[in-house]
């Protein structure tokens, strides 16, 4: 089935495009600078995912209808270990960044999930929306896990 886009969706759409394509990229890069090989990990099996978000975005753009695939993204129990402090300060600055990031990327899919016409669409980016929390919380929870984030 082709879907017909209104300008606004394909305008909200490319938006979301770019934003997963500086995911991948910070991610990707990120996963190379991270001193933990834990983090790294993490790092690299987000860019997979947020490829397949890539994926699904262009999927919609060119008028398909996108066939969901569910993954997980979240962290295993971290063991606490010891870092050096400036290891642990890049990393915590990495993870900082990436929790950034996906705060924003979520309220950009947001946005568009509220704007968009098509249900099969809607529920894409959803799917899509929920992952990226998914990964929002899984840096979260690294990052608690390691005292890098206090929630008071």
């Amino acid at each position: 089935m082709t879907i017909q886009l209104t300008q606004k969706e394909k305008m909200q759409l490319e938006d979301l495009r770019s934003h997963e394509e500086i995911c991948i990229k910070k991610y990707n890069s990120y996963a190379q600078q991270a001193q933990d090989p834990e983090l790294a990990r993490l790092f690299i099996n987000y860019a997979g995912q947020e490829q397949q978000h890539y994926n699904t975005v262009n999927q919609i753009l060119s008028g398909q209808v996108p066939a969901m695939q569910h993954q997980q993204g979240q962290v295993q129990p971290v063991q606490g270990g010891g870092m050096e402090t400036g290891n642990f300060q890049n990393d915590a600055s990495l993870c900082s960044d990436l929790l950034m990031t996906e705060k924003y990327v979520s309220g950009a899919y947001n946005t568009a999930i509220f704007e968009c016409i098509d249900p099969q669409v809607r529920q894409a980016l959803n799917h899509i929306q929920k992952e990226e929390q998914q990964h929002g919380e899984g840096i979260f929870k690294y990052m608690q896990s390691k005292g890098m984030y206090n929630p008071q």
